[in-house]
């Protein structure tokens, strides 16, 4: 950290012990200002949408149950869960909540958290998950309940989620309890509760009490993010939620005395950190696709509150939500799995859909309703969320054409940092880019030259996911760790340094030779290993041809000493794998599907593990604390440096297709890989005395 950071974060802490007054208890003077009428009046003018955006209301829910009368079903199904008492969060089990409802109670552990302020909870040492009892009080659900009563009309959906928030309100004083322990929090929920509440505006059992009661809470939270906002190396999504919960409630309450002020330092903000966290290529700087996701979404509420007021959102708001879109409909095509690098902790913006998760094409689905983004609309999914957004808007907008022509193709995006090539149903991607975003790169892996493929939108060879947070410590440390993903681990250590859950001490740096997209070949390396008491580069050179059915790829570290080099090559869980000569051969349901090969100049050990507790490898994540066995299998050369390792990565068209006898060795500048298929062996030289310099021939 510099001495800037270093000294703000001693000031906050100093703050932090100081009691002060929440503007939620401060007399209506100074809440409301002169505009202050009474809450009878205040409430009216809420009711009739007087000078504020409105995004859940009856006559548009009326058009969207005629459309989508399944996923209406779906949304009222969740919120019967709902009122049955029945949440389920992540991978963990579903929990009954009974009533009333003890907001600071996990019954999965059994712990209860303490109601003192929420700056002296450390969550980070506590016997529960945080992450669990955060999800509880964002009360995300507060919107099915509202929509369910704007569906059905049926008054005991809209009675529970004020009687919910009657509940949440008297446990959780602003400013005490672990759904206040931290500003992101505040944000996240706020935006939840404002728009459920405007939802609920027509509902008699709002009364002005109630209504006084919210708006105080989200006052209180307002302040909250702007007086506790992220900042320095903090300063990722949890900033953009922070504004964007700011915003919100601006938006929506413009009778409050701050309103004004709040909305400008909110989209002065917001429009600040669209340029800084989607990067000009449109990807995520946090190197995390859940991230991108979940910042593009907050992003997305903002615009949406503004059109819905009658307002043009500030064009480098639209501007950026429009790239990172191109940059996801790009990855994912039409048929393309989802990208899976980084961390993802499934963070809803606003949950106005029956989905489990949020998804890249629900994403995707839910920006064309916005801007009218073509590739965003041929690449997302029509959801509820979507159709919400879409009465509101009128999208007219589309992706720049200087982007346009690399959806469904192979491209690169130098920024973030990821070479896409395509070709016959396959997508290959490596990862050239930086390890995450800020000092502490808090949701990236250790990751760099990461290989993943896909075929016919079925993930093969990819990232083990996050697994965990913080329920199962083992589980983070492994799953950010570089021997869990596809790429070189070094005498079994990570690339880059870990300093704790969420910090990165030491980050490795890529550097890139060459990449060549019409060739499908990408030259790179990073310095991860140059910290090592005999330090090494470690450099890969990937080869996908078009057209060809089989990958190289050339791994050397160079530098001095004796080393253990070993490759990784992580395979979703639906697939088997059987020992060959110099390898493995990947099925699914018992037709094969890939066959990996390794070599190594000094002669390589194949070895593979599938949920292993002990190490840790050998898993697969596809929710936060939740994981299953999965093959992951390579090769392992121990030797003095330089050593060379080659995998051949082949997709059989058929029964008997596949390769075999591969050979790897090093003259000099020239590494040179060859191997047998069918009645023909294959050649690939690699000059490493020049950047990107490979060539195919027949030995």
């Amino acid at each position: 950290m510099t001495p800037g950071e270093v000294g703000w974060r001693s000031a906050r802490w100093v703050e932090e012990r100081v009691p002060r007054r929440s503007l939620a208890l401060s007399p209506d003077e100074r809440l409301l200002g002169s505009a202050s009428a009474g809450w009878e009046r205040l409430l009216q003018d809420f009711r009739e949408c007087r000078d504020r955006p409105v995004l859940l209301d009856r006559s548009r829910g009326r058009e969207i149950a005629v459309r989508h009368p399944d996923e209406v079903a779906a949304v009222v199904d969740a919120a019967d869960r709902i009122r049955a008492g029945v949440v389920t969060y992540f991978g963990y089990p579903e929990a009954r909540l009974g009533w009333p409802i003890d907001w600071n109670w996990d019954p999965l552990r059994d712990v209860r958290w303490p109601l003192v302020d929420a700056s002296r909870i450390d969550h980070r040492t506590a016997a529960a998950d945080p992450k669990w009892i955060w999800e509880l009080n964002r009360l995300q659900h507060l919107p099915w309940l509202a929509q369910a009563w704007l569906f059905t009309g049926e008054d005991g959906y809209a009675e529970l989620a004020l009687a919910h928030l009657d509940s949440w309100l008297d446990q959780n004083p602003v400013g005490r309890g672990i759904a206040w322990r931290g500003a992101f929090e505040a944000g996240v929920r706020a935006v939840s509760v404002a728009v459920a509440l405007q939802g609920l505006r027509d509902f008699a059992g709002l009364t002005p009490v109630r209504f006084e009661r919210v708006v105080r809470m989200l006052a209180g939270s307002a302040e909250r993010c702007w007086r506790d906002r992220s900042r320095f190396s903090s300063a990722n999504n949890h900033l953009v939620g922070e504004l964007a919960g700011l915003a919100t409630v601006a938006l929506l309450f413009p009778e409050l005395a701050p309103s004004a002020c709040w909305e400008r330092r909110a989209m002065d903000g917001l429009v600040t950190e669209a340029s800084r966290q989607v990067l000009p290529d449109g990807a995520g700087a946090e190197q995390a696709v859940g991230y991108q996701v979940f910042t593009a979404e907050l992003l997305v509420v903002v615009a949406v509150l503004l059109e819905s007021r009658g307002d043009v959102p500030p064009a480098p708001l639209l501007a950026a939500i429009d790239r990172s879109a191109d940059y996801l409909a790009a990855v994912v095509g039409d048929a393309d799995p989802p990208p899976r690098y980084g961390d993802d902790d499934e963070g809803f913006a606003l949950r106005l859909g029956p989905e489990p998760r949020p998804t890249v094409r629900d994403h995707l689905g839910v920006v064309a309703a916005l801007t009218g983004n073509a590739r965003a609309a041929r690449a997302g999914a029509d959801t509820l969320g979507a159709s919400w957004i879409g009465t509101v808007t009128s999208p007219s907008g589309g992706p720049s054409p200087a982007r346009a022509a690399s959806y469904g193709s192979s491209f690169v995006a130098s920024d973030g940092g990821l070479v896409v090539l395509r070709s016959a149903g396959r997508r290959t991607t490596m990862d050239v880019g930086p390890l995450g975003y800020l000092a502490i790169a808090a949701h990236g892996h250790a990751d760099a030259l990461a290989i993943t493929v896909s075929v016919d939108g079925h993930d093969l060879i990819g990232h083990p996911g996050a697994a965990s947070y913080y329920g199962h410590p083992e589980w983070r440390s492994a799953h950010r760790g570089t021997r869990a993903h596809p790429t070189v681990t070094v005498d079994g250590q990570d690339q880059s340094v870990s300093g704790g859950p969420f910090l990165w001490t030491r980050h490795a740096q890529v550097q890139v030779g060459s990449v060549d997209v019409d060739r499908g070949i990408v030259d790179a390396q990073h310095d991860g290993y140059r910290r090592l008491a005999d330090p090494v580069t470690h450099r890969r050179w990937l080869s996908a041809p078009p057209g060809e059915p089989t990958l190289l790829v050339v791994d050397e570290i160079t530098g001095a000493g004796v080393h253990d080099m070993r490759t990784s090559w992580p395979l979703h869980p639906d697939l088997e794998v059987a020992g060959v000569a110099q390898g493995h051969r990947v099925m699914r349901s018992g037709a094969a599907v890939l066959e990996i090969l390794t070599a190594a100049v000094s002669g390589a050990t194949v070895d593979q593990v599938r949920g292993d507790g002990d190490t840790q490898l050998g898993w697969w994540s596809d929710r936060l604390e939740s994981r299953v066995p999965s093959w992951l299998v390579g090769g392992v050369v121990r030797g003095a440096a330089p050593l060379v390792m080659a995998t051949v990565v082949h997709a059989p068209a058929g029964e008997g297709d596949f390769v075999a006898d591969l050979v790897v060795s090093r003259d000099g500048d020239l590494i040179t890989a060859s191997w047998c298929w069918g009645l023909d062996r294959r050649e690939v030289v690699v000059d490493r005395s020049r950047p990107g310099a490979v060539t195919y021939g027949s030995p």
